[in-house]
């Protein structure tokens, strides 16, 4: 075991020296913190069921299989409680509800965006059929594939239920890949499609915003031509989305927009195109105990791009008890102005890019997570360094705490990063007031490292970073970061940093 100074084991903090800073001296103990000897209470815990299994029976309006919901809705007073009966339910424009209005369904109770495809033909050794496409719409998002662009445009086809990969010309078709022409308004694929059930997604939006306090509840939400950024279920304020599955969906899941208060909880957000989860200018919001999985299916840029798990801005509230599993891009990101974040208890696993990032904002705590496996996708802007994060990623951020968490054999562990971001609603993005205390690391890596790097016009002020009180587990490799060098051990505590902690 090698300790840092004055430590002979693990102990409560107020035995302890309070962590130096980046020359800035001592920073007050917190008498509450303890370096800790193991994981934190979330390495144990199961998130349990989740998805339309969850939801509580569905009493009230029915909505029958074939019937336009719009119409029903339209023709009952707000606050209805509406249950969609069990079936596919095909939503050819977006529902608008009331405010106070529930919706409901349970197992089996399936609402889709898409449309059958009939009508096949063989054309040399391909199958096409036509008319199906819409007009031209405006494109946007950021692609892993940045040449042809292939995520930006918004409609799937599923064969049998299997989602197949967009390619951009005839040529590159082949099994499990779908060409669509828009020039000749043609869809094509390799494989007859005969007696199997093809389906392209069509209509945007199941649910769109602008009422109040509405509840979405279990229900299965698929197949929806949402654009980036946009979602298939468009929340608003005081909503609550409990108990749903959100799955195969062109962009988004789940998104909030403007959503001040709303719940979302107990959902399965699974194989979304972009993103499972986004929340946009929307405050106090809660999501709790949701499975969010296998997100960013149709080649949004991994590394930077709002693909993957869940990404806010401009926003507040807490992420909490989730699992967020092998999605192609970041695990949890806040990102541009968020404030008052709490992202505490998460299960963020074996992600593309960084576990979690908290990215030009204020005053968040990042505590009690498990962050494992995460930041070893490969692609467009990937790498391994400490600029590219890994497990817990703070970039140009202020009165930030990450304290308590399990972060385990990421690309790396914990990356502070000082960049120039220009200007923000409460003032210019710097790296300050940063605190990592009580964290377990382990760095399984050979090259994996934790530190703190700069770009030249923004160095680290004195004092903008603490680093005491965690346990590192550390192969005899692996490296520290700090001002352009790598260090050992003793070099990161000669540095000013971890001088109360511990290293084995």
């Amino acid at each position: 075991m090698r300790r840092g100074v004055g430590i002979g084991t693990a102990v409560v903090v107020g035995l302890l020296l309070a962590g130096c800073t980046d020359s800035g001296g001592p920073k007050p103990a917190d008498p509450t913190v303890t370096v800790p000897t193991g994981p934190p209470a979330a390495a144990a815990a199961v998130l349990g069921p989740t998805g339309p299994s969850t939801a509580a029976p569905c009493r009230g309006t029915a909505i029958a299989v074939g019937a336009d919901p719009q119409g029903v809705i339209d023709s009952s007073p707000a606050g209805t409680t509406y249950c969609f009966a069990p079936g596919v339910h095909r939503i050819s424009r977006p529902i608008k509800p009331h405010d106070g209005d529930t919706f409901g369904g349970g197992s089996g109770a399936v609402l889709t965006g898409s449309v059958p495809l009939t009508g096949w033909a063989r054309e040399g050794s391909n199958w096409v059929v036509r008319g199906v496409l819409p007009a031209a719409y405006q494109l946007k998002g950021q692609c892993e594939d940045n040449r042809t662009n292939p995520c930006q445009l918004g409609e799937q086809l599923f064969v049998a239920g299997v989602h197949l990969t967009r390619v951009m010309s005839l040529a590159e078709l082949k099994p499990r890949t779908f060409f669509a022409d828009y020039a000749t308004n043609a869809v094509y694929v390799a494989t007859d499609p005969a007696g199997r059930a093809a389906e392209l997604s069509r209509t945007t939006t199941a649910f769109a915003g602008g009422a109040q306090r509405v509840t979405v509840t279990g229900l299965t939400i698929e197949h929806f031509a949402s654009r980036a950024q946009g979602g298939a279920l468009e929340a608003g304020p005081g909503w609550h989305v409990t108990g749903n599955e959100v799955r195969w969906n062109h962009a988004v899941g789940v998104m909030l927009i403007e959503a001040d208060g709303a719940q979302v909880s107990r959902n399965t957000i699974a194989d979304n195109g972009q993103l499972g989860l986004g929340q946009y200018q929307s405050a106090g919001v809660r999501i709790t105990a949701n499975l969010v999985t296998r997100n960013n299916t149709d080649g949004f840029w991994i590394a930077d791009w709002e693909s993957g798990g869940i990404k806010s801005t401009r926003s507040s509230g807490e992420i909490s008890g989730n699992d967020v599993v092998a999605n192609r891009g970041v695990g949890i990101w806040s990102d541009i102005a968020e404030y008052d974040r709490r992202i505490s208890a998460n299960r963020i696993t074996r992600n593309a890019a960084d576990g979690i990032r908290y990215e030009i904002s204020y005053n968040g705590v990042i505590d009690q997570n498990v962050v494992e496996g995460n930041g070893f996708g490969t692609g467009r802007g990937s790498g391994g360094s400490l600029w590219d994060g890994g497990g817990i990623n703070v970039n140009t951020s202020a009165g930030v705490q990450v304290r308590g968490n399990l972060v385990k054999d990421n690309r790396n562990g914990i990356s502070i990063q000082s960049r120039t971001r220009g200007d923000g609603p409460r003032g210019r993005y710097v790296l300050s007031d940063v605190v990592v205390e009580g964290n377990l690391i382990v760095l399984g890596g050979p090259d994996a490292s934790t530190g703190v790097v700069e770009n030249k016009d923004s160095p680290t002020q004195s004092g903008a970073v603490t680093f005491r009180r965690n346990s590192y587990q550390l192969p005899s490799s692996t490296r520290f970061g700090y001002r352009g060098k790598s260090l050992t051990w003793p070099q990161w505590q000669e540095a000013g940093f971890d001088q109360d902690s511990v290293s084995s």
